[in-house]
C-alpha cells in the first residue's frame, strides 16, 4: 500500500495476496482512475463496473465459494480496498462495495434458497445490494427505529422510511432492519425487499461529497413482501446488525487509511515537483514535518487494523478495539487530507484533484458506520467504563 521509503514489509501478506494486490491495482488504474473525476462530476458511475470488477475477483472476497465467492483470509480484503482507494474518489468505493454490508446477512444467516436467489447475481456484479438501517427520526440508534413489518399470511407489509442508504436508488436487492416484535433490539428484523416492489419507493439525495455514489431516502407504503425474504429468525436481526457492523467498520478504517495514504503520496509528490523562491517545496523543514506526521500516523493505524484483523481471525473478541480503530483511521485521513491540502495550497483547493475530493469526504467516513462520539462511547462499554 505505502510508497514511504524503507517502509516494513507486513509479515501478514503472501505471494497471493500481492498477486492479487496488483491485479486490483491494475483495474482500478486502467478501468476507473482516467474516469473516476467526470464520474463524481456527473453524480454516478457505469453500472457495467461493477461487471468489470466483479472479472477482476474485487466482489466476490470473502464470500462462499459455492455461490460465486472466493473463500479467504480477511487480508485480501483489505489489500482490495486498498487498491480501490487508489483511485481518490470515496463515492466509488462506498458505491462499488454496498454489497459488503448489503449481503453479509444474506450468506450468513439467510436461507439457502435466498442465498441461491440473490448472491450469485451480485457477486458476478449483475445485481447490486444495499443495506436499509438509518432512519430520519433515530440515526444510529438502531434499537428504537420504528420501520415496522407486519405478518399477513405468507406476507409481510412493510411502513416506514430509510435514508442516506448507499446505492439506494439502484439497488436490485435492499436488507431493511424493520420492527417484528416490541419495542427495544428484541423486536427487529432483517427482510430483503427487491426493486420494482408495488409500495417500495425512493428519492435521491446530494451530498457535500461521494458525489458519485448514489444515496437515497427509501419509502416502504404497504409494501408486501414474502415471508420467505426474511433474513434468518425473526426478532434476530439486532444480532445480525451488531455483527456485521465490525466488519463495516472495518472496512471504513482499511478505506480511511487508504485515502490518508493517497493524500500523503500527492503531497509528497506536488512538493517534490513544485518550486518556490528558487527551491522545491519539499526543501522546507516545514513541509517535510508535515509528511512525516503524515506517515506515523498512517502507519501506526494500519499496524492497528492489521494488528485487529489477524484478531478477529482467531477469534478474539475486538469490539471495542474495532470501535476505537475506525476513529484513529479517519483522524487520520481528515488530519491528512487537512496537511495535503495545506502543501498544495491553491492548487488543491480546485476541483478535480484527489486532494480536493478526499478533502471533502472526510466527514462522511467520520459519521458513518458509527460516529466517533458513538464509536468511542462503544468502546467505553465494551471495556467496562
Amino acid at each position: 500500500m505505502n510508497n514511504i521509503p524503507n517502509q516494513r514489509r507486513s509479515p501478514y501478506y503472501g505471494e497471493a495476496h500481492e498477486v492479487f494486490r496488483a491485479t486490483i491495482r491494475r483495474f482500478v488504474e486502467r478501468e476507473i482512475e482516467p474516469y473516476v473525476t467526470d464520474w463524481d462530476e456527473a453524480g454516478e458511475f457505469p453500472r457495467e463496473i461493477y461487471q468489470k470488477a466483479a472479472e477482476v475477483g474485487l466482489l466476490q472476497v470473502c464470500y462462499p465459494e459455492e455461490y460465486g465467492g472466493v473463500d479467504c483470509d480477511r487480508f485480501f480484503f483489505i489489500a482490495a480496498h486498498q487498491e480501490l482507494c487508489r483511485c481518490g474518489s470515496g463515492g466509488l468505493a462506498a458505491g462499488l462495495s454496498s454489497h459488503t454490508i448489503g449481503t453479509p446477512h444474506i450468506a450468513q444467516f439467510g436461507s439457502d434458497e435466498l442465498k441461491a436467489r440473490v448472491l450469485p447475481d451480485v457477486l458476478a456484479g449483475r445485481k447490486i445490494s444495499a443495506l436499509g438501517v438509518t432512519e430520519p427520526s433515530g440515526g444510529s440508534d438502531v434499537a428504537r427505529l420504528r420501520t415496522t413489518a407486519r405478518r399477513d399470511g405468507d406476507e409481510y407489509v412493510i411502513n416506514g422510511q430509510k435514508t442516506f442508504i448507499t446505492s439506494g436508488m439502484r439497488a436490485d436487492f435492499v436488507a431493511v432492519a424493520v420492527r417484528t416484535g416490541g419495542d427495544g433490539l428484541g423486536g427487529i428484523s432483517l427482510i430483503l425487499v427487491e426493486g420494482g416492489t408495488p409500495g417500495f419507493s425512493r428519492t435521491p439525495l446530494n451530498k457535500m461529497g461521494w458525489w458519485c455514489s448514489d444515496t437515497a431516502t427509501l419509502y416502504f407504503d404497504d409494501c408486501r413482501v414474502p415471508v420467505a425474504n426474511l433474513i434468518g429468525e425473526e426478532n434476530q436481526g439486532f444480532k445480525q446488525i451488531m455483527h456485521n457492523f465490525n466488519y463495516e467498520r472495518l472496512m471504513l478504517a482499511t478505506q480511511a487509511l487508504a485515502f490518508a495514504q493517497v493524500c500523503l503520496d500527492e503531497a509528497t509528490a506536488y512538493s517534490r515537483d513544485r518550486h518556490t523562491f528558487g527551491r522545491a517545496l519539499v526543501e522546507n523543514q516545514v513541509i517535510r514535518h508535515k509528511l512525516v506526521d503524515m506517515a506515523m500516523r498512517i502507519n501506526a493505524g494500519v499496524a492497528y487494523l492489521e494488528d485487529l484483523t489477524w484478531r478477529d481471525m482467531q477469534g478474539e473478541r475486538i469490539a471495542a478495539d474495532v470501535a476505537m480503530v475506525k476513529v484513529v483511521a479517519t483522524d487520520a485521513m481528515e488530519f491528512c487530507a487537512n496537511e495535503a491540502m495545506q502543501i498544495f495550497g491553491g492548487a488543491g483547493y480546485m476541483r478535480g484533484g484527489k486532494v480536493e475530493r478526499i478533502y471533502r469526504e472526510t466527514k462522511v467516513m467520520a459519521i458513518g458506520g458509527g460516529s466517533v462520539e458513538i464509536m468511542k462511547d462503544l468502546a467505553a462499554r465494551q471495556m467496562g467504563l
